[in-house]
C-alpha cells in the first residue's frame, strides 16, 4: 500500500492510501533520488497541472509556469486572487478600474487583454463568454485558494477558447488528513473589516472543506492626481463580500474517488467612475454559483476522469441618476470533461479527451426615464472539442510533447484547430532548456455576436465574426545556482490576429469586426534566492512590447498596443523563523504605458512598497500586520482612476 497524492481537477491535492498499479504522475517523472536540493528543488518540484492537464511537477514542463502558494499568499496579505498575482512575472494584474479592494480585475499576458487570458478553477474554464469574456479575479477571496499557477503562452491545445495570452489555474483548498478549524478577523484602513471561518478534515473515506469569508470596506480614500491637478476623497467605491465554499471528497474504493465542489461568490461594489466624471450613485452586484462534480478512476495502467460543471452568473449595474438605466446580465452554462491518461511503455504517455461547454446569456436594460426595458441579446453558444497530447521521454534529460485540439461550435465560423509542440532538454547538470510553439484562439462573445441596441445610438452584433487567433513561440532556460538559487529566463513572441473591434458605421451606429494584427515580443526573468537559513528573496522582470501591424486606423500601425505594453519589476525579501515569526518587504513597479493606440496619451509608471509581518502570540494564535503602499505613492491605473494610497491591515489568525 502506497500513499498517493492525487491532484484532482475538482479537488486540489488529496492524499489517500491506494495501490499504485503502475499508475504514475507522468512518463517523464524524475526519480526522487536525482532531484536537486535547496530553493531550486522547492520551486521545480512544485505540483502543477495547467501545463499538462494532469498531475505533474513544474520541472517536467516545457512551458514557463509561475506559482504562488497558500503560504506566500498569506505572507503577502493577499485578500483576493487578483491581489495574489501582483508579484508574479509574466502577467500584469493591477487592473484598470483602480486598486482598491473590489475593483474589477484585469489580467494582461503576452500582449493579450483580459478576455484573451483563460482562467481555470481546478482545471476547468470559468471565463464569462456571455458578458465581457474574462473572469473578475477580485471576486475570489484567498481563503479558498491552495495555489495559483500562471502559465504564459498559448494554451488552447489543452483547454480551448480564450487561452491566447496564457492560462491562470486557481487550485482550491483540499481536505486535510486531520480535522482543523481556521478563524480569522481583521480590521484596517478605510473601514476595512473581515471575518472568516474554515473547517476541513477527513473521517474515514469522507473529506470536507467548508469556508465562509466576509469582507467590507468603504474605500473612501484620499487621492491626488498631479497630471490632472485634481485631489479629494474617492467616494462611492465601497465593497462587501460574502463568499462560501463547500467541498466533499468521497473515497468510494481504492480505485474510485468522487469530488463535489461548490463556490458561491457575492460582491456588492460601488462604482465611483473617473475623477473627471464621477458616478456617485452607481452600484454593481454580482452573485455567482460555480458547481463541480468530478470522478476519478485509477486503473491498472493510467487513469480515467469524468467531470460535470454548472455555472450561474448574475450581474446587475444600476445608476439611476448619472446614467438613468439599470443593466441586468444573466448567464448560465454547463459543461463536461472526459479525460484518459495512459503511459505507453516507459517512454510515452498519452492524454486524450473530450470537452463540451454550453453558455446562454441574456442582457436587458431598464430605462428609469421611460420606465421600460429592452432586451439587448438573449442567445446561446455551444462548444465541443476533441484533444490529444503525447509526451515522449527517451531519457530523463529529454522530453518532447506534441498536442492537437479540434474545437466545434454552433457559430458560423466557430470551429478551430490548435496544435502545439514543446521541448524540455537538460543540457547540463542544473541547466534545462525549454522551447514551445502553440496555436490558440478566442471564440467571439455572445455580446459581440448578437448585441442589438436601438435608440439614439444603434449597435448591431455580428454573427459572422471569426475567432481571434494567436500563435506563440518561446524559448527559455532554467538554471539552478547550487542550493541557493534558481534563475528562469524566457524569451517569447505572440502574433494575435483577427482581433474583434467595435467599428463605427455611421455618426450614431456601429458594429463588431475582425480587424488587425498585433505582434508581441517579450522577456520574463525570475530569480529566486535563499540568502540564509531563514532568509529568501525573489526578483523578477517582465518586458512587454506589443506592436500593432495591421489596423483600421493607419495612424496606429507600428504603435504600441494600449495598456498591455507596460513593463513590470518585482522584488521581495522574506524572513521566516522556525517559531512562526515572519516578515516581508515587497516592491512592485509598473513602467509607463500608453492609454490609446495612437500613442498620443500615456500614464507614468509607479512604484509601491509593502511591509508585512506575523507574530505568534500563542501555540495556535498569530497576529499579522501589513502596510500597503508604504510611501503613499499617488498614481493612476487608467486615466482618472487613482490607485489607493497607504493602507494598514491587522489580522488575528487562529488555527485549531
Amino acid at each position: 500500500m502506497n500513499k498517493v497524492c492525487i491532484l484532482s481537477l475538482g479537488l486540489g491535492l488529496l492524499c489517500v492510501g491506494i495501490p499504485m498499479k503502475g499508475w504514475t504522475q507522468g512518463a517523464d517523472a524524475v526519480p526522487p533520488e536525482v532531484l536537486d536540493t535547496g530553493i531550486s528543488a522547492e520551486i521545480l518540484n512544485q505540483p502543477v497541472t495547467s501545463p499538462f492537464r494532469r498531475p505533474g511537477l513544474l520541472r517536467e514542463s516545457s512551458r514557463p509556469v509561475y506559482v504562488i502558494t497558500r503560504q506566500q499568499i498569506r505572507e503577502q496579505g493577499a485578500r483576493t486572487a487578483q491581489e495574489a498575482l501582483r508579484y508574479l512575472p509574466g502577467i500584469l494584474s493591477d487592473g484598470t478600474a483602480g486598486t482598491q479592494l473590489g475593483a474589477l480585475s484585469s489580467q494582461f499576458m503576452r500582449g493579450a487583454r483580459t478576455a484573451q487570458v483563460l482562467v481555470l478553477l481546478d482545471g476547468r474554464p470559468i471565463n464569462d463568454l456571455g458578458f465581457f469574456g474574462g473572469f473578475d479575479l477580485s471576486q475570489i477571496t484567498s481563503d479558498v485558494i491552495e495555489r495559483i499557477e500562471v502559465s504564459p503562452g498559448g494554451g488552447s491545445t489543452l483547454y480551448g477558447s480564450d487561452a491566447i495570452g496564457g492560462v491562470i489555474n486557481i487550485v482550491t483548498v483540499a481536505p486535510t488528513a486531520e480535522p482543523e478549524t481556521l478563524l480569522e478577523a481583521a480590521v484596517g484602513s478605510y473601514g476595512l473589516n473581515e471575518q472568516g471561518i474554515q473547517s476541513r478534515g477527513q473521517v474515514q473515506d469522507l473529506g470536507w472543506v467548508v469556508s465562509y469569508r466576509r469582507l467590507e470596506s468603504n474605500n473612501d480614500f484620499p487621492f491626488a492626481i498631479a497630471r490632472l491637478e485634481q485631489s479629494g476623497i474617492r467616494e462611492n467605491s465601497g465593497v462587501e463580500y460574502n463568499n462560501l465554499q463547500a467541498k466533499l471528497t468521497w473515497q468510494l474504493s481504492q480505485e474510485h474517488t468522487l469530488n463535489l465542489n461548490a463556490l458561491y461568490l457575492t460582491k456588492a461594489f460601488q462604482v465611483p467612475g473617473s475623477t473627471t466624471f464621477p458616478s456617485l450613485d452607481a452600484i454593481q452586484n454580482t452573485n455567482d454559483l460555480l458547481l463541480d462534480l468530478d470522478w476519478l478512476w485509477l486503473q491498472e495502467e493510467g487513469s480515467l476522469r469524468a467531470r460535470l460543471f454548472w455555472d450561474d452568473l448574475n450581474y446587475r449595474f444600476s445608476a439611476p441618476e448619472t446614467q438613468g438605466s439599470r443593466d441586468v446580465i444573466l448567464r448560465s452554462g454547463w459543461g463536461s470533461q472526459l479525460q484518459y491518461d495512459r503511459p505507453i511503455g516507459k517512454q510515452l504517455s498519452l492524454t486524450t479527451g473530450l470537452d463540451y461547454r454550453s453558455i446562454a446569456g441574456r442582457n436587458t436594460t431598464f430605462s428609469f426615464a421611460e420606465g421600460s426595458s429592452c432586451v439587448n441579446y438573449d442567445n446561446q453558444v455551444n462548444q465541443g472539442a476533441l484533444f490529444a497530447r503525447l509526451d515522449y521521454t527517451p531519457n530523463p534529460e529529454l522530453g518532447i510533447n506534441l498536442g492537437v485540439r479540434q474545437d466545434f461550435s454552433n457559430l458560423v465560423n466557430g470551429s478551430a484547430t490548435s496544435p502545439a509542440v514543446g521541448l524540455r532538454w537538460a543540457i547540463a547538470e542544473g541547466t534545462i532548456l525549454r522551447a514551445n510553439y502553440a496555436s490558440s484562439f478566442r471564440t467571439p462573445l455572445i455580446s459581440e455576436l448578437f448585441f442589438r441596441l436601438r435608440g439614439f445610438f444603434e449597435v448591431d452584433g455580428n454573427p459572422n465574426l471569426r475567432p481571434e487567433r494567436g500563435e506563440s513561440w518561446d524559448i527559455g532556460l532554467d538554471q539552478t545556482l547550487g542550493e541557493s538559487g534558481l534563475l528562469r529566463l524566457t524569451f517569447s513572441q505572440n502574433r494575435i490576429r483577427d482581433g474583434i473591434t467595435f467599428v463605427s458605421t455611421g455618426e450614431r451606429s456601429g458594429s463588431y469586426e475582425n480587424i488587425g494584427l498585433v505582434e508581441y515580443t517579450g522577456l520574463e526573468a525570475a530569480l529566486d534566492l535563499r540568502l540564509g537559513p531563514n532568509w529568501t528573496a525573489f526578483i523578477n522582470y517582465t518586458l512587454n512590447e506589443p506592436r500593432i501591424r495591421e489596423a483600421l486606423d493607419s495612424a496606429t500601425i507600428g504603435k504600441e498596443l494600449a495598456f498591455v505594453g507596460a513593463d513590470s519589476f518585482n522584488l521581495g525579501l522574506t524572513y521566516r523563523d522556525p517559531e512562526g515569526w515572519y516578515g516581508s518587504l515587497l516592491m512592485h513597479q509598473i513602467g509607463p504605458f500608453f492609454t490609446n493606440n495612437s500613442n498620443s496619451q500615456s500614464l507614468p509608471g509607479y512604484t509601491t512598497l509593502a511591509l508585512k509581518g506575523g507574530i505568534p502570540i500563542a501555540d495556535s494564535l498569530a497576529l499579522e500586520v501589513g502596510v500597503e503602499n508604504l510611501l503613499d505613492q499617488q498614481y493612476e491605473v487608467f486615466p482618472g482612476y487613482p490607485g489607493i494610497g497607504q493602507t494598514l491591515r491587522v489580522n488575528l489568525r487562529g488555527q485549531f
